[in-house]
C-alpha cells in the first residue's frame, strides 16, 4: 500500500502520518542536531541547557532545574554532578535552607556559555531557514494551545 491511498484528512490518517506525529519527530530531530552540534563543545542539548539557565536565571535548586529541563530530579543530580566534575558549575549550599543545595555557575561555565549561545544562534537560524516571522508566530501560537491541551490531558487523569 502506498501513501496515495491514504485518505487525505489527517485524522482518518494512519499513526505516522498525524500531526502529533510529526511534532513528536520534529522534536527528536532538533535534539538530534543540538547534541550534534554539541559534541564539539562535549556537551549534550541537557547539560548545555542547564549551564545557561544558571547562567542567566544565578543560583538555583537541582528541583527547579529539573522542573525547568522536563528530567526527573534523579537524572538531574547526575547532570550537576557531571558538570560539577568538569568545573561548569558547583553546588552552594542555600543560606536560607540547609538541607538545600543551589547549582551556581563557575568562570569556566560562564566562558562555555558564550560558545553554547554561537551554537544555539547558528543552529536556529538555520532551522528557521525560509520561515517567515509570521509562519513562526502562528506555529508558536498552535503549539502553545497544543501544549495547554497536553497538560490539560494529563491533569484529567
Amino acid at each position: 500500500m502506498n501513501s496515495a491511498t491514504f485518505a487525505t484528512h489527517e485524522l482518518d490518517s494512519p499513526p505516522w502520518l498525524r500531526v502529533e506525529s510529526t511534532l513528536m519527530s520534529t522534536a527528536r530531530l532538533i535534539r538530534v542536531a543540538y547534541d550534534a552540534r554539541l559534541e564539539a563543545l562535549q556537551l549534550n542539548l541537557t547539560q548545555a541547557s542547564l549551564i545557561a539557565y544558571v547562567a542567566e536565571f544565578g543560583s538555583t535548586t537541582q528541583t527547579r532545574l529539573a522542573d525547568h529541563l522536563g528530567i526527573g530530579r534523579a537524572a538531574i543530580g547526575s547532570v550537576v554532578t557531571q558538570l560539577q566534575e568538569r568545573g561548569f558549575v558547583e553546588r552552594q549550599p542555600d543560606a536560607a535552607d540547609r538541607r538545600v543545595w543551589l547549582v551556581a555557575i563557575t568562570g569556566s561555565g560562564e566562558q562555555l556559555t558564550t560558545q553554547i549561545r554561537k551554537v544555539d544562534e547558528t543552529l536556529r537560524a538555520e532551522l528557521r531557514r525560509d520561515i517567515s516571522r509570521a509562519e513562526r508566530q502562528t506555529l508558536a501560537a498552535v503549539m502553545s494551545k497544543v501544549e495547554h491541551n497536553a497538560r490539560a490531558a494529563i491533569t484529567e487523569l
